[in-house]
C-alpha cells in the first residue's frame, strides 16, 4: 500500500503552454504532507482495525442473507486477516501504548489460543539463534530424530502429509490445535500457571463470541467452526507453510513470496518474511517499499528463496512436501 501513500494525487495535465502555465506544486506538497501524517498514525492499521471487525459483525449479523460459499469465503478471509492483525499488534502497533493495542487483539475470533500465549510464543520465536529448529523455535514445524523415532507410523505419514501444501491446508489446522492444547494441558496439569489468567479471559470472551454467533446470530454452531474457522486458519497456515526452512544462516530460514494485492492484504505483507524478521517493527504498509528499495540485496541475504506467489507455490508443491518432516541439524 505504500506506493499509493506517496503518488501524486494531480493527474497529468500535459507540457505547459503560455496560456496554460504549469499547476502550482503546493497542493501536492500539502497532500503530501498529509498523506504523511496518515502514515505516520498508521491510518492504513487502523482502517485494518475497522475493516475487520466491523466486517466480521456485519457478516455474521446478516449471513443468512448471503450464499454460504460467499460466508464461507469472506468469514475465512476475517480470521485470518484478524490473526495477521494480532501478529501487527504485539509488534507494537499501532499505538506506542501496549495496553491500548492489545485491546483489539483480545477477541478470539479463531478460539484457539490466547492472545497472551500467542504474544510471548512469537516474540520467544523472533529472540532465537536458530529458526525452524524444533528444540529452540516454539513455531517450528519440524522433528527431531529422537522424536520421529518414537512416533506411530501413522502418525509419521500424516506428517509427511503436512508437508505437502494441500496437507498443510486440510489437516494442518487440526494437528497445530491438537498440539497446542495437548501442550497446554501437560503444562497446567503439571502445575504451571503462569497462563491460567489469560485462559480465563480468553474462554469468558470465546463465550461472548459464541453468544453473538448462535444467540444473536442464530448461526448454527458446526457452521462456524466449519465453513469460517477452520478455512480461515488454513489460510493463516498458507503464509506460514513456505516462510521457513532450515539453512546456514537466520537470513536463508526465511522466505519471501511477493503474492499480489489480496494476499498482501491479508497476511499484512507478512509474506515478505526476510524483511520482516531484519526489521520485526516495520509497519505492514511500509514493507513492500522496503522489500522494492533493496529487492537484489534481500534475496542475496536470503538465498533466492524467494516464490512469485501462491500459485507458484501450489504449482511445486500442492502434492509433493517441501522437505522432511525430520529436522537436518537437529538431534
Amino acid at each position: 500500500m505504500t506506493e499509493f501513500l506517496h503518488a501524486s494525487p494531480l493527474a497529468r495535465t500535459g507540457p505547459p503552454t503560455e496560456n496554460h502555465p504549469p499547476r502550482p506544486r503546493v497542493p501536492t506538497r500539502r497532500a503530501g504532507a498529509f498523506l504523511g501524517w496518515l502514515d505516520a498514525c498508521e491510518a492504513p492499521t487502523w482502517a485494518v482495525i475497522l475493516a475487520t471487525y466491523g466486517g466480521f459483525a456485519s457478516l455474521t449479523y446478516w449471513w443468512a442473507a448471503l450464499p454460504p460459499l460467499l460466508v464461507a469465503a469472506l468469514g475465512g478471509y476475517l480470521v485470518c486477516l484478524q490473526a495477521h492483525l494480532t501478529h501487527e499488534i504485539l509488534h507494537g502497533h499501532p499505538t506506542r501504548k501496549a495496553w491500548l493495542n492489545e485491546l483489539f487483539a483480545w477477541p478470539p475470533l479463531g478460539l484457539w489460543i490466547p492472545y497472551p500465549i500467542y504474544r510471548d510464543s512469537h516474540l520467544a520465536h523472533h529472540r532465537i539463534g536458530a529458526l525452524t529448529c524444533p528444540i529452540e523455535d516454539p513455531e517450528s514445524f519440524y522433528q527431531t530424530p529422537a522424536r520421529w523415532r518414537s512416533m506411530s507410523a501413522i502418525r509419521r505419514r500424516l506428517l509427511v502429509w503436512n508437508q505437502t501444501m494441500l496437507g498443510r491446508l486440510t489437516i494442518g489446522p487440526a494437528l497445530m490445535v491438537g498440539r497446542f492444547w495437548a501442550g497446554e494441558i501437560r503444562r497446567i496439569t503439571a502445575g504451571d500457571s503462569a497462563y491460567l489468567g489469560a485462559w480465563a479471559v480468553h474462554l469468558g470472551l470465546s463465550a461472548l463470541l459464541l453468544i453473538w454467533i448462535v444467540a444473536v446470530c442464530e448461526m448454527p454452531l458446526w457452521f462456524y467452526l466449519a465453513a469460517i474457522v477452520y478455512p480461515g486458519l488454513s489460510l493463516g497456515l498458507l503464509r506460514s507453510y513456505v516462510e521457513h526452512r532450515p539453512g546456514a544462516t537466520q537470513d536463508e530460514r526465511c522466505c519471501v513470496v511477493e503474492g499480489g494485492p489480496l494476499t498482501q492484504l491479508l497476511f499484512l505483507n507478512n509474506n515478505f518474511h526476510v524483511v520482516h524478521h531484519r526489521r520485526p517493527g516495520l509497519a505492514w504498509h511500509r514493507i513492500p517499499a522496503a522489500y522494492r528499495a533493496d529487492r537484489d540485496g534481500w534475496l542475496a541475504r536470503n538465498g533466492g528463496y524467494r516464490y512469485r506467489d501462491y500459485w507458484q507455490v501450489a504449482r511445486r508443491h500442492l502434492l509433493r512436501p517441501k522437505d522432511g518432516p525430520i529436522h537436518p541439524t537437529a538431534r
